[in-house]
């Protein structure tokens, strides 16, 4: 059963977004465990598309295998390619779908450090800001030249051609400028913040400038304090600053509302994929009866 402080932060919740004249929306990797696809855990996921790695080498999540040293080329790409499928082939999870209901008809923008594609499998391109790369591009290990390379129909082929956890030296990716290795463009000691990575904030710096000046909503999903600096610091920073601006934080573990923001924002200690969930079905019913949250 529902209680009347649950019931309250939905009804404030969808009352904010109705009222807003932008949506800033800050995704991280809470938003995908919501979904059932948790980096870090060994989980059914895991052993259902990863399992061999697990038994040869001891790996116990995606992350860990993304970081182990592999012996070889070989072995490595074999893995990567299994991460880049796995990326492309697993369903939208059904908080992204329930958020974009709930978003639609609103001036949004999105903002995620998460590299698994689902918020812009889910959303316009044009509307997402993936700031720390993205699973299924390749770059340059080197790197050489400002060049990033989608890659997940190559992976798909790769991953045809595994024997066991190796595929073919001959398969193994090389930099078509140098000859070089490739990597993932994702956050790394190589990352490469060209051409793509400046294109992606100067998206999220228009939205942020063509809006400053409106009422503005920062929604924070599923942020935790691996990164603050790239969501959550920046969002309190700029409804503290904003005269219109509110906040409003969904994490079961880490929503963090400071004191200089208490009559800004809300903090909602739940379940993302339930409060999204709650919030469609209260604007659905909302709708049927006529009612309205909005101005």
């Amino acid at each position: 059963m529902l209680t009347q402080q649950y019931q309250d932060n939905i009804d404030t919740l969808l009352q904010k977004i109705e009222e807003a004249d932008a949506v800033v929306v800050g995704g991280a990797s809470g938003m995908s465990a919501a979904a059932g696809y948790n980096w870090y855990l060994d989980d059914e996921n895991f052993r259902k598309y990863f399992g061999v790695f697990a038994e040869e080498y001891g790996i116990d999540s995606i992350f860990g295998g993304f970081y182990y040293k592999f012996r070889t080329e070989e072995e490595r790409w074999a893995y990567l390619a299994t991460l880049i499928n796995f990326v492309t082939q697993v369903p939208i999870g059904q908080p992204y779908k329930d958020l974009n209901q709930i978003l639609r008809g609103k001036n949004y923008y999105i903002l995620t450090t998460n590299q698994d594609t689902q918020f812009s499998q889910e959303f316009p391109e044009e509307k997402v800001s993936a700031i720390q790369g993205n699973w299924t591009y390749l770059q340059c290990g080197n790197p050489c030249h400002d060049g990033v390379y989608p890659y997940a129909e190559q992976a798909k082929e790769l991953c045809t051609h595994i024997e066991g956890t190796w595929i073919p030296s001959s398969m193994v990716p090389k930099c078509s400028q140098c000859g070089g290795h490739m990597e993932l463009w994702v956050r790394s000691f190589v990352f490469l913040e060209g051409s793509k990575f400046k294109d992606e904030h100067r998206k999220y710096r228009e939205f942020l400038l063509e809006n400053h000046n409106k009422k503005v909503l920062f929604l924070e999903l599923g942020v935790g304090r691996m990164t603050p600096m790239f969501i959550q610091e920046p969002f309190w920073n700029m409804t503290y600053s904003w005269p219109d601006a509110y906040y409003i934080t969904i994490n079961p573990n880490d929503a963090l509302l400071p004191e200089q923001l208490k009559n800004k924002g809300l903090a909602i200690h739940e379940d993302i994929a339930q409060v999204l969930r709650d919030v469609l079905a209260t604007k659905s019913q909302s709708l049927k009866g006529g009612e309205s949250y909005g101005r």
